[in-house]
């Protein structure tokens, strides 16, 4: 069972699949957060 689970982390394009999408995840969540808070400063002012 536990070897079922290990198996796709070990697995080199599974392994850089989910690396790559998580890395784009992060990029874009990072991207509308700035793009929030610039947007908020600029209706302050």
């Amino acid at each position: 069972m536990t070897s079922k689970l290990i198996l796709p982390l070990v697995s080199w394009g599974n392994g850089t699949l989910m690396i790559a999408l998580f890395a784009l995840v992060s990029v874009v969540l990072i991207g509308a957060v700035i793009s929030m808070m610039s947007a908020g400063k600029k209706k302050k002012e």
